[in-house]
């Protein structure tokens, strides 16, 4: 994609949520997709304006550049759809998501600059869709930058999905986890954390939060099996309340040999040794 095209994409995603363009830090544990700075000059700000109060009002006869460009990407996500499912094996669509994800850079850059929705139609997949994608190939934390967005926003899913948004980021994460754990891997403890601290208080349905609980204390038993036992009870009361919780939520989660496990190790902590000190000195005797 040409500098010049991912920028008309970039402005006509920022005209598209008709609001004006303001940087997005991205969050403490995500990629980053909106540079430090972005100079426009007042003349392109007024022209931003422009374009998305003729977006919102009443429709003109001929399309504006950002309907143009608008329409572009519709029609590019509408042919990578396509594109997808005609691909049958697994890799293989998951290194087509790879190749297809910088297409959609710009516009979603616009999208986060903006802060002011996803649009409506079609273009409005495309957020959503892009974050998806990301969680497909790997990129968990550049995923997790856009779900303060998507919640924010309230942004609906695809109807592909079933699922809304918060669902969808859970279970899509805790299945990736999961699989790599039953794979016999380790999987990143902080992405399953952040997960969780997006989603608290937000109604999920048990048998998707188990998930997510079960593969937080497959990690941190894991990594209390690597402490020395003098320095494991911490970490091991921890996982044990993490995955009983897990099985609070979905008694059929199966986690209760690993409760068994951390029961095991948390009762092999060595006691602390008290000061046995038995020495008594007495007032000093006078001469």
């Amino acid at each position: 994609m040409t500098p010049a095209r991912q920028h008309r994409e970039r402005m006509a995603a920022l005209a598209a949520t008709a609001a004006d363009p303001q940087l997005v830090a991205s969050s403490e544990k995500g990629g980053q997709f909106i540079p430090a700075n972005i100079d426009r000059t007042p003349a392109q700000i007024y022209r931003e304006r422009a374009a998305a109060t003729a977006i919102v009002s009443a429709p003109v006869e001929a399309a504006s550049p950002a309907d143009r460009v608008a329409a572009q990407i519709v029609l590019r996500l509408t042919h990578d759809l396509r594109r997808l499912k005609e691909i049958r094996q697994r890799d293989r669509k998951v290194a087509a998501k790879r190749e297809m994800l910088p297409e959609y850079a710009a516009w979603i850059e616009g999208l986060l600059a903006a802060d002011a929705g996803v649009g409506t139609g079609i273009a409005a997949e495309v957020l959503p869709t892009y974050m998806v994608w990301l969680i497909d190939v790997g990129c968990y934390a550049e995923a997790l930058d856009l779900v303060p967005f998507v919640l924010r926003h309230d942004v609906a899913m695809p109807a592909r999905y079933q699922r809304d948004a918060p669902t969808v980021i859970m279970e899509e994460i805790a299945d990736a986890a999961l699989a790599t754990q039953n794979a016999g891997n380790a999987f990143p403890l902080d992405i399953l954390e952040h997960v969780d601290e997006l989603t608290i208080g937000l109604d999920i349905h048990d048998e998707v939060r188990a998930k997510l609980l079960k593969a937080i204390g497959i990690e941190q038993l894991r990594a209390a099996e690597d402490l020395p036992a003098d320095q494991a009870k911490a970490s091991l009361e921890a996982t044990l309340a993490t995955l009983r919780t897990a099985q609070g939520h979905n008694d059929r989660i199966g986690v209760r040999d690993r409760i068994k496990r951390a029961e095991k190790l948390l009762a092999a902590v060595p006691t602390p040794v008290a000061d046995t000190n038995t020495e008594q000195s007495g007032p000093a005797q006078a001469a």
